[in-house]
């Protein structure tokens, strides 16, 4: 019978490193080989991995593990890269008689017994470490198909994630709600723009007051006016009694205009002079009203490159505009694919008798991987289906019914790479240090000024955990 084999990222490989990576390749291992923190990168986005080998045959020298070592920040830059993405076993090449020397109080000793699965000497012999790999593979957490894993969804504002970009979203969304003044909200259909109205709404001092909602492209652009507006009694025919429109039925709390970029050319001048005056007339009548209400607006549409075409007003843009958020897209937030499909899964299953009990490997490794471009409201669209028609125990490729459109893993510079890597490890650090900048700094091997020049430069500011 053939032994199946089973993938193993090896990292940091030297001239050592490649003689036992050759072995490996005889037991059955398919071996990939990253040489720096960009390559491991690209590897891990590209393939599924539960077990990784960190090689250095490098001799430490007496020296080993102080605080300018590379060795110890480099495993805590690699600990804090991977453990976001997927689960691996380390088994570092620190060499025993250097590791002895190693002060109980330092943190990189700390972060090797809290994060390695093994640490081997690099002398150890083929077969201790094949056994070792072996056990660290078959242990592995995600080797065992758990049903309905994830039971506990991190969120703020009834909004689920806890990717980097969601609690840059969350900070804003913090800000933007004690403020009273217009708000922007841009983002791809299905990424939650009306929920992120709501929480604003929720937040702010109108939430005792209506929040009133209006999608401004599902309306004939004759009948917009009259929904936006009001209108009195025979105001034209059919108009049998006056009614109030949204705007003033808002009084005192929020107007959400939805898709604001589909509101007709024509009335959006109509809009503008709202805006600026305060103040309406019901279509048919003559008295002007006061209108006390807070304007978000929310639109997929690219409202700069409208202005540009003509087809969306310059004045309305930057009136609706003076606050902005945009909401990020589903393959932006990879971390929180997985904590949405169960989150789906168990609202959706919750109470009923469906054959499947949670997503087998194969069919998480496709949701991470896919390109969305419905974005959340897709997700949850093909979790459902697949949960209702499936007739397997773990919901395979198959039942998602997805069809073969990736994203597009490739890293075009070095450059890009590192943009990537240096700010969700920056992240990371400070959320696992509780934003202690002196401790972070130290854990990434930088200094405070440029742990605040870094944080500077890829907008990691005024964090809150």
């Amino acid at each position: 019978m053939s032994v199946a084999t089973r993938n193993l990222i090896v990292f940091q490989p030297s001239i050592f490193g490649n003689q036992i990576s050759n072995q490996l390749l005889l037991h059955n291992w398919v071996v990939y080989i990253a040489n720096d923190l960009e390559q491991a990168t690209q590897l891990l986005y590209k393939h599924k991995f539960k077990v990784g080998l960190y090689l250095n045959d490098m001799m430490c020298g007496d020296n080993c593990l102080i605080d300018n070592c590379t060795n110890g920040k480099l495993l805590a830059k690699l600990h804090l890269l991977f453990n976001s993405d997927v689960p691996i076993n380390w088994i570092t090449g620190l060499h025993k008689e250097c590791r002895s020397q190693i002060s109980p109080d330092f943190n990189s000793s700390k972060l090797i017994a809290k994060y390695c699965d093994d640490d081997t000497s690099l002398s150890v012999d083929i077969k201790d470490l094949l056994i070792a790999l072996g056990h660290a593979y078959g242990t592995n957490k995600f080797d065992l198909p758990v049903e309905k894993q994830i039971t506990h969804y991190p969120s703020r504002f009834g909004i689920i994630g806890n990717s980097s970009l969601m609690v840059d979203l969350f900070n804003r969304l913090q800000k933007v709600s004690k403020e009273d003044c217009s708000v922007l909200i841009e983002g791809e259909t299905g990424t939650g723009k009306e929920l992120v109205a709501n929480a604003i709404h929720n937040n702010s001092n109108r939430s005792k007051y209506p929040l009133v909602a209006i999608n401004c492209g599902a309306f004939p652009k004759d009948l917009i006016q009259a929904e936006l507006f009001g209108y009195e009694k025979g105001a034209f025919t059919g108009a049998q009694q006056s009614k109030i429109g949204r705007i003033e039925s808002a009084q005192g709390g929020t107007l959400f205009l939805d898709e604001i970029g589909d509101l007709p050319f024509e009335q959006q001048i109509n809009l503008l002079r709202f805006l600026e005056d305060r103040t309406i007339e019901r279509i048919g009548g003559s008295a002007k009203i006061a209108i006390d209400v807070r304007v978000i607006a929310a639109t997929h549409v690219d409202l700069k490159a409208a202005v540009l075409n003509g087809t969306f007003r310059e004045d309305l843009y930057y009136r609706l505009q003076v606050l902005q958020i945009k909401t990020p897209s589903l393959r932006m937030r990879e971390n929180d694919i997985e904590l949405l499909a169960y989150y789906y899964f168990n609202k959706f299953s919750a109470g009923r008798n469906y054959k499947s009990r949670g997503f087998s490997l194969d069919a998480l490794f496709l949701l991470k991987n896919y390109e969305w471009p419905g974005n959340v409201r897709q997700l949850m669209n093909v979790i459902r289906h697949a949960i209702v028609l499936s007739e397997n125990r773990l919901l395979t490729p198959m039942d998602l019914g997805l069809e073969k459109r990736h994203k597009n893993r490739t890293l075009q510079t070095l450059e890009q790479a590192r943009a990537i890597t240096d700010r969700e490890l920056i992240f990371t650090t400070l959320r696992h240090t509780n934003n202690n900048i002196s401790r972070s700094a130290q854990l990434l091997g930088i200094s405070r000024v440029s742990l605040y020049r870094l944080m500077h430069k890829y907008t990691i500011e005024n964090l809150d955990f």
